[in-house]
């Protein structure tokens, strides 16, 4: 078994490598390598996520009028893995990278982000060490900066504070409203108490004033619902109010049907006993 490794190969010595016949190619033609992706990426046909690391057999094919510093830029076709739609990505010498071209986009990567910015601090603080007025310029930009930032920041403390003081205004005047109406159903409420209690006193005190010592006194608890005038009268001064108020008097007032409690009185027919 120690035979396969060997790297040195016998040459007979009449051999003449310019006899092999060499294999003509096309000028551009596609060679199938096997490679994985070299970053994430989603399709654009049926949105499969393809990540990185995934294997896959591709061809290769060199990029015509497409140089960076006469570094060549190679072409990559390979499929989806879903739908199998082509997708192309070429090398990007420029940034180390490679390029998504067509076929799918590629993912969003923050360290990317990261990495430019860092790049890009570096390549100032480089300019300023070589040039004073240009560190005298980023300082005034970087103010600036600063400066626009606090006053977006102001202009957005003062208009949440103002859509505050209006909604605060807005619940204050619908508080004054309601309460408002809540005091007119309260006034309302005690005069019509205040009427129906002149009412009962007055009725009262004509019972009082007629019947004498013969006047029962019924009591009310406070959480009791008030029960009617009449119910409250014995049946001698029931029968006493109704011959008084039944006068000739009244009957000369006929005209105005009522009495003097505001009470319209209806005269009803007695019915016949068969």
């Amino acid at each position: 078994m120690s035979e396969r490794k060997v790297l040195n190969k016998y040459f007979p010595p009449d051999f003449d490598p310019e006899l092999i016949s060499r294999r003509k190619h096309p000028k551009n033609s596609q060679q199938v390598v096997r490679l994985m992706a070299p970053f994430s990426m989603r399709c654009n046909t049926c949105g499969e996520y393809i990540y990185k690391g995934k294997k896959f057999n591709a061809r290769k094919e060199t990029v015509d009028g497409e140089d960076y510093l006469g570094i060549k830029i190679f072409r990559f076709y390979i499929k989806c893995t879903l739908c199998s739609a082509e997708i192309t990505f070429k090398t990007d010498p420029k940034n180390t990278d490679y390029a998504a071209e067509h076929g799918a986009s590629r993912n969003f990567e923050p360290w990317r982000d990261e990495e430019a910015e860092e790049i890009d601090r570096l390549a100032k603080l480089e300019e300023e060490e070589n040039n004073p007025m240009k560190v005298l310029e980023n300082k005034t930009v970087d103010s600036k900066r600063e400066m626009d930032i606090l006053d977006a920041l102001q202009d957005i403390r003062a208009r949440n504070a103002r859509n505050e003081r209006a909604g605060q205004s807005d619940d204050l005047l619908s508080r004054l409203a309601l309460q408002e109406v809540e005091d007119e159903e309260d006034a309302e409420r005690k005069r019509l108490e205040e009427e129906d209690e002149k009412l009962v006193e007055e009725v009262f005190s004509k019972v009082q004033a007629t019947a004498g010592p013969s006047l029962i006194t019924v009591k009310r608890k406070a959480d009791d619902k008030e029960p009617p005038a009449h119910t409250l009268l014995s049946d001698s001064a029931r029968a006493l109010i109704t011959s008084t108020v039944i006068t000739p008097a009244a009957k000369k007032r006929k005209a105005d049907a009522k009495n003097s409690l505001g009470i319209k009185l209806v005269k009803k027919s007695k019915a016949k006993v068969s």
